[in-house]
């Protein structure tokens, strides 16, 4: 089983009146592992949100393939208040179901965060306050609740940002063995160094497509976008 391709077809989005997106269009194939590049306010983060029905805008978004599971997705890493008193668990409570968070998580979802939270290296810290952690603790606990349960399409808005060197290394094996099975990995990435190691295909966008294709046809374009 694969993840589905992905097709945005002259996507356009404005904020505030002013244009973000202008008839984006390019297609991420079935089970691709592809970054999204570009510079800082080039649209990238808005194209996502739009991807995921978070913000208005005209052309079409679609999925070609089966999802029959959730998507994942690791935002940015956020501001967080860190006064606030909530867990690791509650946060994944609060981001992974439906139930409210108050209430706690069921003994299945709470056995799958567990096992979520070793895989991103940081195994024993369900109840840890979520305040308390450092900046690249947080992003692995995001990108945990985005792959519990396992998605066959993961977007990643910049995952690896306030990380350590050996956190980057576990995220791209784990993302590398998604990729793997067969899932769908979108990647918002600033790191070229690191799209040369780990993508497939890339696609540069400010505003519009830049440019688009296998990373092997592509590389030479990547420092145009510095």
């Amino acid at each position: 089983m694969r993840g589905p391709a992905v097709v945005f077809d002259k996507v356009s989005l404005q904020l505030g009146g002013a244009p973000v997106l202008d008839a984006v269009s390019f297609r991420v194939e079935a089970g691709a592992l592809h970054c999204l590049v570009g510079p800082n306010g080039g649209g990238k983060t808005s194209l996502v949100r739009a991807l995921l029905g978070q913000m208005p805008h005209s052309g079409a978004i679609r999925f070609e393939g089966e999802i029959t599971t959730p998507v994942g997705y690791v935002p940015q890493l956020p501001d967080f208040d860190r006064n606030v008193p909530m867990t690791v668990k509650d946060v994944m409570a609060l981001l992974g179901q439906r139930r409210p968070a108050f209430l706690g998580s069921n003994r299945s979802a709470r056995t799958a965060y567990a096992e979520a939270l070793e895989r991103t290296g940081i195994a024993g810290m369900g109840g840890t306050p979520f305040g308390s952690l450092s900046g690249g603790q947080r992003q692995r606990v995001l990108l945990a609740q985005a792959i519990s349960p396992a998605p066959w399409l993961l977007i990643l808005d910049e995952p690896t940002a306030g990380i350590d060197e050996p956190g980057v290394r576990l995220v791209e094996a784990l993302v590398a063995e998604l990729h793997g099975r067969g899932v769908t990995i979108l990647w918002i990435n600033h790191d070229l160094e690191q799209v040369r190691r780990v993508a497939q295909s890339v696609t540069a966008i400010n505003r519009r497509v830049l440019f688009h294709g296998p990373l092997d046809q592509v590389a030479g374009q990547l420092e145009e976008i510095r």
